[in-house]
């Protein structure tokens, strides 16, 4: 067998694990065998031939787009597409001026939108910037020569290298462990269970271990990606970069599905498209009937194809989410893909591991107790002789040791004489448990054995109660075990302490001199609750935001967090459970669990898929590779700048810090710039429909045309970029507490109600015009007719601005940014055109004073009519959220 086909034999558990049922696990010689190698590791000549044929460890990550493909990115929204359409229109119906600025406008909101998403994935980059790992590798220069270990960088190691793990190294690529002394891997970035997990060698001959489902979970086995806590080990290197089980997981499908700033805007411009394709036929039929000028009717029907569009909606929704991008900024929130923005407002479920996001992330000393749960400082010190002869002669990195040390350091306990053990029976994954041998004096020698609550009681006869030692009946041991598991259902992690008196010899110990030891008690350990975490959850909860916890630790250890950081548990659903269900029952069960624990990566993924199913907006909080594949499933991924690559890359917004309040903010900060994009909808839409119906209703009862086309279009673009004002403005009201996102039934009863607020106003001032000046009867009258409604409908959308853009009634009390009082003061200047010589290029002439009197009347009359239908609209939404 040839090495390539060895490597492909010796796929990684992780891969299976994520696409099909793991096979079983080879024994290290016949591995060695079929990835070429030998204990002695490979010739330097052999791993650089590897290296130039599998490449370089490392995992493979997407390339940051380049500015051509931001720029397609950006221009295949449908805001800009619709715009597009309108500029091609235009310029098939001889409106070059028109097509160009409407050319223009879709070109600045790709460009603003493209430059700041390439600004933000600059920051993004600038925050992860990482030192290169390297690792002990076993090689040989020639095949005749010694073996010598050597530190390499680690993206130079290949399948079949020999590497040495030490405490606190990071594991550099997919190991086969040959061979183990009390060897801990800290995988909580690739499963999120906070406490280390044991390893041991892999069996010298036969069939091999079985690989459990999920790969990470084998004994055998380390990964690319954990870290070693403690102990020493030798390994065979089965996986390297896209191979392993961290490539596995980077490397799955990058596309994301639609999210919920995707499925908005496609609601919003199917309404807008809707509106355009009622209206322009009618208006094209109506007056090639009346008029029979076809030419004429087509520009005015694509005038009001052009009034009815929101020209700068892509402008204004570009400019408020990169305002919003900057603002968060400011949080020490970086947002990569602007549309997170919107989402991480619209989101209404947050789904978030457990470790270093609800708690601390560090494993802290909790309780002593005897065998009855009772306090007894005499069972901490027999734990720390145990973990200080342990530890002697290596660095003191476990952390269960660390917190039995330094809180017996607290109590006074390290200034007693620790003696140097006698011997040491390590830690393995079968018996669960580490025994010391101290001089215990009079000729005998003291065994204290320090391990798992089932393994250490299996093995004591006594158990010592009120300072005297008694058999340790089968109730006795049956108290014993009820106390592990309530402390478990605590979120405590409890360890048994046992002692025995053994006659002094000079043989080595043994695994079988650990019988009939007496049990003196349990010390337990505990991941305490982030002290920002319950604000956290209340600031979220405030906002209407449920969290789930989705966790790879212990359903018990889970529960207690939750209840420690004030979140209502429930009844957990755990992996095995979850996998029993399908899609559909899933849908149902995800809304009411609050807890998914021992979950894999391909399982947290499911959960998000099923609470978008079920019509959340769901949001993934993660830093782990585990949580890559929920990243993507999610509307928006969440993740911190000290997270693996693989996570950063797929993230849609990185914090600075791993800390739910941070990530509260930034709920509201998406909230209130959406608020600005949603008050910007619903005043143009409702504004331009009111006068598309005015020019409508005019064309029918008037023998000319109300407004020129190029009128229409300049009057529209000012409108529009005054309109860009309210990108930069605060919103007021309530909206900020409640997820948001785009609702075209909302928009459009917000346009039924206010925009016959404008129809009403446009036909009076036609009336006025028509009557009391006479503008009909003369070229120059129609040129007065039009100024008059250019310069009312002008005035009258300026004040719309700040009477609708609060989420308030009476709107007073909340005052415009300076932006929005700017904008709309530049609109009104824009509505004087009449009164200037710039009039006559645009087809209009001065207004008498007569018209001024009106145009006075008539402004307060619009304000008092629209805070009217303000106010019913406000009742009516009030009452469907009841």
């Amino acid at each position: 067998m040839t090495w390539a086909q060895g490597r492909r034999s010796a796929q990684p558990p992780g891969r299976t694990a994520l696409a099909e049922p793991a096979p079983a696990a080879v024994a290290p010689l016949p591995a060695l065998r079929r990835l070429g190698s030998t204990l002695r590791g490979l010739t330097e000549a052999e791993a650089e031939a590897r290296l130039h044929e599998t490449g370089e460890n490392v995992v493979a990550l997407p390339h940051p787009p380049t500015w051509p493909a931001r720029l397609t990115s950006a221009a295949r929204s449908p805001f800009v597409l619709i715009l597009a359409a309108l500029a091609a229109a235009s310029a098939a119906t001889g409106e070059p001026r028109g097509a160009a600025a409407i050319a223009g406008l879709a070109a600045v909101s790709c460009t603003l939108r493209a430059s700041q998403e390439r600004r933000f994935d600059q920051v993004a980059a600038a925050l992860a910037a990482t030192v290169p790992a390297t690792a002990t590798v076993v090689r040989r220069a020639a095949p005749d020569t010694p073996s010598m270990a050597r530190e390499v960088l680690a993206e130079q190691l290949v399948p079949g290298d020999i590497v040495a793990l030490a405490a606190g190294d990071l594991v550099p690529a997919d190991l086969m462990l040959l061979r183990c002394d009390g060897l801990t891997v800290d995988q909580a970035a690739l499963t999120g269970e906070s406490h280390p997990v044991a390893k041991s060698a892999a069996p010298a001959s036969g069939p091999g271990l079985p690989v459990p489902t999920g790969g990470v979970d084998a004994g055998h086995l380390c990964f690319a990606g954990s870290a070693v806590t403690a102990g020493t080990a030798t390994g065979l290197v089965l996986a390297t970069g896209d191979a392993t089980y961290l490539g596995c997981v980077a490397g799955a499908p990058q596309r994301r599905g639609e999210t919920c700033f995707d499925r908005g805007v496609r609601s919003v411009a199917g309404l807008l498209v809707g509106f355009t394709a009622a209206s322009v036929p009618v208006v094209l039929a109506v007056n090639a009937a009346l008029r029979g000028h076809s030419l004429q009717a087509v520009l005015f029907a694509l005038a009001v194809a052009v009034g009815l569009t929101p020209e700068m909606l892509p402008v204004v929704v570009t400019a408020a989410l990169a305002r919003g991008a900057r603002r968060m900024a400011g949080q020490a929130v970086v947002v990569r893909r602007l549309p997170a923005i919107h989402n991480i407002g619209a989101m209404d479920v947050l789904c978030t591991d457990k470790t270093g996001t609800l708690t601390e992330g560090v494993v802290t000393f909790d309780r002593a107790v005897d065998a009855m749960g009772r306090d007894d400082l005499q069972v901490l010190r027999w734990a720390w002789l145990n973990s200080q002869a342990a530890l002697s002669g290596e660095p003191a990195v476990d952390p269960l040791d660390l917190g039995v040390l330094e809180h017996a350091g607290k109590l006074g306990l390290a200034g007693e004489a620790g003696a140097d053990p006698v011997d040491v029976v390590p830690f393995d994954p079968v018996r669960r448990r580490v025994t010391v041998v101290l001089p215990g004096g009079a000729g005998r020698h003291t065994l204290v054995t320090k391990g798992a609550p089932a393994e250490v009681i299996g093995c004591c006869t006594h158990v010592r109660s009120d300072g005297g030692d008694a058999r340790l009946g089968a109730t006795a041991r049956w108290r014993a075990q009820r106390l592990a598991e309530g402390c478990a259902a605590q979120g405590v992690r409890l360890l048994a302490v046992a002692v025995a008196a053994r006659p002094t010899r000079l043989g080595r110990y043994s695994p079988a001199d650990e019988a009939g030891l007496t049990l003196v008690g349990f010390i337990g350990f505990r991941d305490l609750p982030k002290a920002s975490a319950r604000q956290g959850m209340a600031d979220l909860a405030a906002a209407g935001v449920a969290v789930k916890v989705v966790t790879g630790d212990h359903p018990a250890i889970a529960v207690r967090v939750c209840r420690d950081i004030g979140i209502e548990p429930g009844r957990p659903l755990t992996g095995r459970q979850l996998a029993r269900l399908d899609d559909a029952m899933l849908a149902r069960l995800a809304t009411g669990t609050t807890v998914f624990a021992r979950v894999d990566p391909a399982a947290k993924a499911r959960v998000v898929r099923a609470l978008r199913s079920a019509g959340h907006t769901v949001g993934f909080l993660a830093d782990g590779t585990n949580d890559v594949p929920a990243l993507r499933a999610a509307d928006v991924g969440v993740c911190v700048a000290g997270s693996v690559a693989a996570t950063r890359e797929c993230a849609d917004v990185v914090l600075a810090r791993k800390d739910l309040t941070d990530v509260g903010l930034a709920v509201r900060t998406g909230r209130t710039t959406f608020t600005n994009i949603a008050n910007y909808l619903k005043i143009t839409v409702s504004a331009n429909l009111g006068n598309v119906a005015a020019m409508l209703v005019a064309s029918l009862a008037m023998p000319f045309l109300p407004m020129l086309p190029i009128q229409v279009l300049v009057q529209n673009l000012c409108w529009d970029v005054c309109q860009l004002g309210l990108a930069f403005d605060r919103a007021g009201g309530g909206p900020a507490r409640t997820p948001r996102t785009f609702d075209t039934r909302d928009l459009a009863r917000f346009a039924l109600i206010i925009g016959p607020v404008n129809l009403v106003t446009d036909l009076v001032t036609f009336a006025f015009l028509w009557r009391a000046i006479g503008a009909h009867v003369s070229p120059a009258g129609l040129a007065v007719f039009r100024a008059g409604w250019f310069t009312e409908n002008l005035l009258t959308q300026a004040v719309a601005v700040h009477l609708l853009r609060s989420h308030r009634w009476p709107c007073a009390r909340d005052h415009a940014t300076l932006p929005v009082l700017l904008a709309t003061a530049g609109l009104a200047v824009v509505g004087c055109l009449p009164f200037t010589p710039l009039a006559q290029p645009l087809g209009m002439r001065a207004l008498p004073a007569s018209y001024l009197l009106f145009l006075t009347a008539a402004v307060a009359g619009f304000c008092l009519a629209t805070a009217t239908a303000k106010g019913l609209y406000l009742r009516g939404s009030r009452c469907q959220r009841r």
